[in-house]
């Protein structure tokens, strides 16, 4: 598995584009999270032709907010096959069946929506209403001979690694959103992933790196050039 990111900021570090990513994964090349900045970002970097595959952990603008553009572009410039967007429950297929209705009117005619249970290697982490009150969002661990997990956005990091902790021993590069203050209850403070930390690479993304406290020893993606596409 390889892993790229096209952004690591949040829904307001725009100089830090929309956290993203492309992970080459059994044979796919799957966009995580396809923001308002993630379309032309794909575009600049020439990365655009290489999605096939997309999955979402919310619908939150950030998250999806240039979905519509990327699956038109694929239709009426590539004029390639649609995208498969694997979804990992029912209801959340139907919203962002409708959020895309809106702006395509007819999504089926733009891509191809796949459950979740039918791709071998992904397992989603329900995280309802553990980043923003009633709304449904997922974590993602992805697993070949080593393991990648993907947090989404996530107030607490509990559900996460309760989940990772029941599972078989593997090596496991943990991909965490983070905030360095601790009043933002939609995203996990940073020193609440400190117990965490033994037996996992982790990497923090969804945050502003100018801000990052001298004392906190989880690194960020967005220093790491080998993370970022």
């Amino acid at each position: 598995m390889q892993i790229k990111f096209l952004g690591t900021g949040g829904a307001f570090d725009t100089d830090y584009l929309n956290s993203a990513a492309i992970l080459d994964f059994r044979g796919i090349h799957l966009l995580i999270d396809c923001g308002f900045t993630v379309f032309p970002t794909l575009v600049k970097k020439n990365l655009i032709t290489k999605v096939d595959h997309i999955i979402l952990t919310h619908l939150h603008n950030d998250h999806c907010g240039s979905l519509a553009n990327l699956l038109i572009y694929k239709q009426a410039i590539e004029k390639v096959k649609p995208p498969v967007i694997l979804y990992p429950s029912e209801g959340f297929k139907q919203q962002l069946y409708k959020f895309l209705k809106i702006q395509l009117k007819d999504p089926d005619k733009y891509a191809e929506f796949v459950p979740l249970e039918q791709f071998e290697g992904i397992t989603a982490i329900d995280t309802f209403g553990q980043h923003s009150e009633g709304m449904q969002t997922y974590g993602y661990i992805f697993e070949n001979d080593s393991r990648i997990v993907y947090s989404g956005d996530l107030g607490k990091p509990d559900a996460l690694f309760e989940k990772l902790q029941k599972m078989p021993p593997k090596e496991t590069c943990v991909f965490h959103d983070i905030t360095f203050n601790p009043d933002n209850i939609g995203h996990t403070y940073y020193k609440k992933l400190l117990p965490y930390l033994n037996g996992v690479d982790m990497f923090g993304y969804h945050c502003d790196p100018t801000q990052n406290p001298l004392d906190n020893p989880i690194r960020l993606v967005f220093y790491e050039k080998d993370l970022m596409a």
